[in-house]
């Protein structure tokens, strides 16, 4: 692999390590709206990694502005901007302050206070109403920047970083979507001048000056297009160092950082159209792949490379490419399970396969040795298991993986058949090298009995149950095929295809259905959780020709993915895709070929053809092996079944709790 990633780069004047840049992104690491001693660790261990610039998160540059719980405050940020800064240093890299105002995409819920923007606009998710700028405001906020910025200076900092992104006042001002204005500003890039001029005057001449623009608004009626981004970036090169092109606007929130259905590296061709226009040019829109970050920067594209969800996923990612092994950097889903941290629910960010990323205060590293090793038996390789053995092999214990399947992966491998979600898989061969490449025993096909481990304890062995989920008992009387839909999967792997796999379901039936008889099956998804399991199963029937009814209590099909990004965006593909929703329902019985739907508010009930219902429905733990022997530990799954974020964490903090000795009552016991 070429060296362009790892290679030092000179801005303004400073050097940074390398030409990875750790952007700024909503954390909830923030204490009231304070840059916290969690922020710290969290930007030192990038740091740590290689990181070249580290960017912290947005700061409102004014009291009006407070999008989120937790959004710092620039006021408030200097203490922490200097301790981020004295802990990242050591390592070399760079430390930027993040400064912008949300402006008419903010919150009104913390602040109590009207929002401001450029023209009366009602914002297209609140359909809040803002206050419209006019002179003292304009005022107020270009005081804000210039006090941000020497905030930032006084703290020791290299720079800071204007965000004129999708989430910005300042794109507001920019877009023809939202400025309206009859005044000075109706010169829609004119206040992005000035804030560029404030700032550039108050860093001076020797700190660095990085901005965040929307290049592309992805509304080429009235937004930003990619000549007006360029035009934009031209017009400030001149005290800019460096630029992030981004996409995206209040009309497209999930563009600005989609899920694993977009393929990575989607910002390439917007930033070769900015490219040239004066400052360095940062590539950015998940990218995640070292080799796809190298290309880019020997291709032209870029001059540096912005890859921070990967960061988040492992923070060593630079130092691994550097080393030589980058085969060993664990890879991003980009599912958003976690990354995506702007929630009611103000979760912290993090990844689902590091467990200690956004809590790097609180959970203890995992490659320091145990002083006693020991002899370890893991029972289950999904990811509970996968990463449980992996903790106990870097802790120096002998350890032993036993999976029933022929292969491992268990329900990890099933989720990645699922339609447009085959990268949540790359998480499989990893954990398999890193198996092979410490030595653990992995036997597949290997059904473990009770008594197995009874021996394995008479011989000093632990013990750690990983065993997975199995299907909860339809909830509902059917004399067709019902089918739990990781089962369905399955059948789709070893069928090889999604037709052959319902073609299998239905000559499961007694007599001989539709699609049997050579009439087109009527397939029902029955979706009562609303995750990403009954939208996709249903996309996937659709892919294959077969036409599907999902139904759902919920207002919206997949309702949970609000919390990824994907729930507009999953509602269109199943809109394009010809799936037929039913919503507020749920599924009654199926008798004679017919499904009895009931709106779950009035009780109306109504029929739909049915020939086969895969079902979406929770699953229960495969606890067979501790309810024989509860004294046993087990993790994931087996305790209660949830994501694989819940499987990695417990399985990891299962083996932490074998190496220390202790007996683990909470992950023995209960879900934590």
């Amino acid at each position: 692999m070429a060296d362009g990633l790892t290679a030092p780069v000179q801005i303004r004047g400073r050097w940074a390590p390398s030409r990875v840049l750790f952007g700024p992104h909503e954390t909830n690491l923030g204490y009231r709206r304070e840059i916290s001693d969690a922020h710290v660790a969290y930007y030192a261990r990038r740091a740590e990694g290689g990181a070249g610039l580290i960017v912290t998160e947005v700061a409102s540059v004014h009291p009006s502005d407070h999008p989120y719980e937790r959004a710092p405050l620039a006021a408030h940020s200097g203490p922490g901007w200097s301790a981020v800064a004295g802990a990242c240093r050591p390592h070399g890299a760079l430390v930027l302050a993040g400064l912008g105002h949300a402006g008419s995409q903010g919150s009104t819920a913390y602040s109590q206070r009207p929002l401001w923007g450029p023209s009366r606009v009602p914002d297209v998710v609140t359909r809040e109403v803002p206050m419209v700028m006019e002179r003292p405001e304009i005022d107020a906020l270009l005081d804000g920047f210039g006090d941000a910025v020497r905030g930032a200076v006084a703290a020791g900092l290299d720079g800071v970083e204007i965000n004129a992104g999708q989430h910005s006042l300042l794109r507001q001002f920019c877009s023809g979507l939202t400025n309206h204005r009859t005044d000075d500003h109706r010169d829609r890039g004119l206040l992005l001048r000035e804030v560029v001029d404030v700032v550039r005057a108050a860093l001076g001449p020797d700190r660095i000056l990085g901005l965040r623009l929307c290049a592309d608004e992805l509304a080429p009626w009235a937004g930003i297009t990619p000549p007006d981004g360029a035009a934009l970036a031209a017009s400030v090169a001149d005290a800019v160092d460096y630029l992030v092109p981004v996409r995206g606007s209040a009309l497209s929130v999930s563009s600005t950082r989609p899920d694993l259905h977009t393929p990575p590296g989607f910002n390439r061709e917007l930033c070769a159209a900015v490219r040239g226009t004066g400052s360095l040019t940062v590539l950015q829109g998940s990218v995640v792949d070292p080799s796809m970050a190298e290309a880019a920067l020997a291709d032209g594209t870029a001059d540096l490379v912005e890859m921070t969800r990967a960061q988040i996923a492992d923070p060593d990612l630079v130092a691994l490419v550097r080393a030589g092994t980058p085969e060993r950097i664990r890879p991003c889903t980009l599912s958003n399970q976690l990354s995506l941290a702007r929630d009611p629910r103000n979760p912290i960010v993090g990844d689902e396969a590091e467990p200690r990323s956004g809590r790097e205060t609180t959970d203890p590293p995992v490659d320091g040795r145990d002083p006693v090793p020991r002899d370890v038996v893991v029972v289950g390789g999904g990811p509970a298991g996968l990463e449980a053995a992996r903790t106990l092999a870097l802790r120096g214990h002998r350890v032993a993986l036993h999976e029933r399947d022929r292969v491992l992966g268990g329900s990890l491998r099933l989720a990645a058949a699922v339609h447009g979600r085959a990268r949540i898989g790359v998480l499989l061969p990893w954990w398999e090298r890193e198996l092979q490449r410490l030595g653990v025993e992995v036997r597949t096909g290997v059904a473990v009995t009770a008594e197995d481990l009874d021996e394995a304890e008479r011989a000093g062995a632990a013990v750690l149950l990983t065993t997975g989920s199995r299907p909860a008992p339809a909830a509902f009387p059917s004399d067709v095929p019902v089918v739990p839909a990781a089962e369905f999967e399955r059948t789709v792997l070893t069928s090889g295809s999604t037709s052959a796999a319902v073609t299998t379901a239905l000559a499961s039936a007694g007599g001989a259905p539709r699609g049997i008889r050579g009439v087109p099956p009527a397939v029902v998804v029955f979706d009562p959780v609303g995750d990403w399991t009954g939208a996709g199963v249903a996309e996937q029937l659709a892919a294959a020709g077969v036409a599907c009814t999902l139904v759902t209590p919920d207002a919206v099909a997949g309702d949970q993915l609000g919390r990824t990004g994907d729930l507009a965006d999953a509602n269109a593909r199943l809109e394009r895709a010809g799936v037929t929703r039913v919503l507020f329902s749920t599924l009654r019985s199926v008798t004679g070929g017919t499904a009895r739907i009931e709106d779950v508010h009035t009780g109306a009930a109504r029929d739909i053809p049915c020939d086969l219902v895969v079902d979406c429905s929770a699953r229960l733990p495969e606890d067979t092996l501790w309810t024989a022997a509860p004294h046993r530990l087990r993790a994931g799954d087996a305790v209660a079944p949830r994501t694989i974020a819940e499987a990695v964490g417990e399985g990891r903090r299962a083996a932490l709790e074998i190496g220390a000795g202790r007996s683990a009552t909470v992950l023995s016991g209960s879900s934590s």
